[in-house]
């Protein structure tokens, strides 16, 4: 069983603020085997983590979070950007013409752009996988309803820290059977087939607080660099 994290933002993200290299330290620091990092609709950071991972014992494996009109789907295993703004469906689509696989991450926390409250649960249940545990909890209620409903519908299961910040890598992992193999190939097969566990602990308050304060002041840095150069 690998031990792989799928849910990773670094400073290109809006919201993010570490670099590649502090990702994937902390990533192997902590036990890793492979790590995803999934910017928010952009994917150089990615495809520059998949470059280095080996030089620090990691599997990487290319990714991003897409903004799709009904929330966000992350798309596992392209390495080309899909555009935000497609609808659900469409955006399943792309992923998988791409060649990847369509996880969709905290469904049921709508004030985080889950998708659950805009699309069927039919529609939902179109993914390949569903992220069942997000570090980033409050009472715990959302990432319980979504393994609910992965249960119920017989989907892969996922776990993602969701970090913003290097030090929340490995807050939440999942761990693939890959049946011997140490491939990114072998880990998105692993997550089709159902061949996972999830692992996670709630993110801590002190660094939950410090990632929200430090996204805020990075969106408003972003704007006004945007209306005044």
């Amino acid at each position: 069983m690998l031990s792989v994290e799928l849910h990773t933002h670094s400073n290109l993200s809006h919201d993010g603020r570490d670099p590649v290299e502090l990702l994937l330290e902390q990533a192997s620091a902590v036990g890793l085997d492979a790590l995803a990092i999934t910017d928010h609709d952009v994917i150089d950071a990615s495809l520059r983590a998949v470059e280095l991972a080996p030089e620090y014992g990691l599997v990487g494996i290319p990714g991003v979070e897409i903004t799709s009109e009904a929330g966000h789907v992350l798309g596992i295993g392209i390495d080309e950007r899909v555009p935000p703004g497609l609808s659900y469906v469409e955006t399943l689509a792309a992923i998988r013409e791409r060649g990847g696989i369509a996880v969709v991450p905290h469904p049921f926390q709508s004030s985080r752009s889950g998708v659950g409250a805009k699309v069927s649960r039919d529609e939902l249940a179109r993914a390949d996988a569903i992220e069942v545990y997000n570090s980033r909890l409050l009472t715990g209620r959302a990432n319980r309803k979504a393994k609910a409903f992965a249960r119920s519908r017989g989907l892969p299961m996922t776990a993602g820290s969701d970090a913003h910040i290097g030090e929340m890598v490995g807050q939440a992992v999942t761990k693939v059977d890959t049946r011997g193999e140490r491939s990114a190939e072998a880990i998105l097969a692993g997550i089709r087939e159902g061949r996972t566990s999830v692992e996670g602990v709630r993110t801590p308050w002190r660094i939950s607080f410090r990632q929200a304060g430090g996204g805020v002041k990075r969106r408003v840095r972003s704007r006004l660099d945007a209306l005044f150069g």
